[in-house]
């Protein structure tokens, strides 16, 4: 059966979203249709909108959520109707090398590199005023339901709380396991983080669950100062208070830079100051932010022959299906809390409103 449903559309790059009835396509052989309980708000979003992140249009972003899966196509084995599961945008189908490698969680199913907005078989569940409509990283969540490919979906405890868990599809694993899985973040050690939003407070909060003893907080939103310091950072620089670059302020702090630094925002003189910020010999550096696209990073290579170590993370290096109901199981144990990363809880019609909250940084 195709569903009608209420979904928000984005026609063309920096307009509104338009809330528009849309057909959802039945399932087809291992896909899953999802009705969508709650979904986050992320930059990713964002970026898709302002062009820092291309992608076709129209299209249906969104890929931070969870819900209850409605029904599922022929051959689907892992998932049934009425499970509580949650999208992922970088799928796990457990047979490609990354899949394979104890090293790597990106499988090659992933979205990252085609951006085609599409099914895996080319085509779209979507169809809004007769036109096809576009996927986003094979997860599309703004919308009441949508349709993702087996390997993109992982069932969880149906009785965790859907409207925070779901920031566990996202913001949070992303920040929290860039310190525990990728950077492994070692007891004593002292960490900087740039960019203090959900995802870089999710940072933050692994650095201290990995015992660092000192966790220093960077952004020019001094607002953001108080709930960084309750979720565990030590120190709060905003770079706007110094006349000198803000790597050689952080150097001067620790005497002889950060063991790990993360840059959490998405911009390339951002993640220079950050893998300059680190220890020259043995300082790990991550990206964790996007790269806007068509951007070229320039740097000194003697940052990195000295020694340094500059890494990336995609979904904190977490292997999705297999990690994300560990994720929850351990959210429901009270080994982390998700409440203090939502601001603002909004009905899906005033999704504009949150758009607008994010780019305010509020």
């Amino acid at each position: 059966q195709v569903i009608k449903c209420k979904a928000a559309i984005m026609w063309e790059a920096n307009k509104p979203f338009s809330i528009e009835e849309v057909e959802v396509a039945p399932p087809k052989a291992h896909e899953v249709r999802i009705k969508i309980v709650a979904t986050g708000i992320c930059r990713s979003d964002d970026h898709v909108i302002t062009g820092g992140m291309v992608m076709p249009f129209p299209i249906i972003l969104g890929h931070e959520a969870a819900g209850v899966v409605e029904s599922v196509g022929q051959g689907v084995t892992s998932i049934k109707p009425g499970d509580t599961v949650m999208p992922l945008f970088v799928p796990q189908c457990g047979e490609c090398s990354n899949c394979l490698s104890t090293k790597g969680n990106l499988c090659s199913k992933n979205e990252f590199a085609s951006r085609a907005g599409l099914m895996p078989d080319g085509t779209s569940r979507f169809t809004c005023k007769g036109k096809a409509v576009h996927h986003f990283l094979g997860t599309s969540t703004f919308t009441e339901y949508t349709v993702v490919d087996e390997s993109a979906a992982a069932k969880i405890d149906s009785a965790a709380p859907l409207e925070k868990v779901c920031l566990i599809g996202c913001g949070f694993s992303t920040g929290y396991g860039a310190a525990v899985q990728t950077a492994k973040v070692e007891p004593g050690s002292t960490c900087a983080i740039f960019g203090i939003g959900g995802v870089g407070l999710s940072v933050v909060m692994g650095c201290k669950a990995a015992g660092a003893s000192r966790i220093i907080a960077v952004d020019i939103n001094s607002d953001k100062f108080a709930k960084a310091k309750e979720l565990g950072a030590t120190d709060c620089v905003n770079p706007k208070d110094f006349e000198k670059p803000i790597h050689e302020v952080l150097i001067e702090m620790t005497g002889h830079g950060v063991d790990y630094s993360f840059e959490v925002i998405g911009r390339t003189e951002t993640m220079v100051a950050a893998l300059a910020c680190c220890q020259y010999n043995y300082g790990v550096s991550v990206i964790v932010g996007v790269p806007p696209a068509a951007q070229k990073i320039t740097f000194d290579p003697m940052l990195i022959f000295s020694g340094r170590t500059w890494k990336g993370s995609v979904f904190g290096g977490w292997k999705s299906k297999d990690s994300v109901p560990k994720l929850v199981a351990d959210y429901m144990k009270k080994k982390f809390v998700l409440d203090p990363l939502i601001t603002h809880t909004l009905p899906f019609t005033k999704i504009n409103e949150g758009f607008d909250l994010l780019r305010t940084g509020k």
